[in-house]
C-alpha cells in the first residue's frame, strides 16, 4: 500500500489556475492507477480524473473535461492535477487515490475501489 500526500491547494479567483501535486511513498507507486477525487461541503466525494499507469491513458469527468489535466512522473513518485480556468463550483476538498486494478479506457475510478487515499488539500475559488 502506498501512503499519498497532496500538496498545492489554496485560494483562487474564477478563471484562475492551481496545480496539485501528490506524493506517494513506496516502490510500487509506478504500478498503480492514479486519479483525483473532490468533495465539496455536504456533498459526496466524486471522482474528477484517472491516470494508467504509464501516464498514456488519461479520464476526466464531464465537468473539467478541457480545463484539468492529470499527469504522473513517476520517476518522482508524483501524480499532478493541473487546473485551469477555474471556476466557484470546483470548490471542493481534493483527493489523491491509488487503486491497484489497471486502468479501464472510457472508464472513472470508483470510490469504493481505491486502496489508499490522501488526507486531502483544500481548493476554494472565489467568484
Amino acid at each position: 500500500q502506498v501512503q499519498l500526500v497532496e500538496s498545492g491547494g489554496g485560494l483562487v479567483q474564477a478563471g484562475g489556475s492551481l496545480r496539485l501535486s501528490c506524493a506517494a511513498s513506496g516502490r510500487t507507486f509506478s504500478s498503480y492507477t492514479m486519479g483525483w477525487f473532490r468533495q465539496a461541503p455536504g456533498k459526496e466525494r466524486e471522482f474528477v480524473a484517472a491516470i494508467s499507469w504509464s501516464g498514456g491513458r488519461t479520464y476526466y469527468t464531464d465537468s473539467v473535461k478541457g480545463r484539468f489535466t492529470i499527469s504522473r512522473d513517476n520517476a518522482k513518485n508524483t501524480v499532478y492535477l493541473q487546473m485551469k480556468r477555474l471556476k466557484p463550483e470546483d470548490t471542493a476538498v481534493y483527493y489523491c487515490a491509488a487503486d491497484t486494478a489497471p486502468f479501464t479506457t472510457g472508464q472513472p475510478m470508483g470510490a469504493p475501489d481505491v486502496d489508499s487515499w490522501g488526507q486531502g488539500t483544500q481548493v476554494t475559488v472565489s467568484s
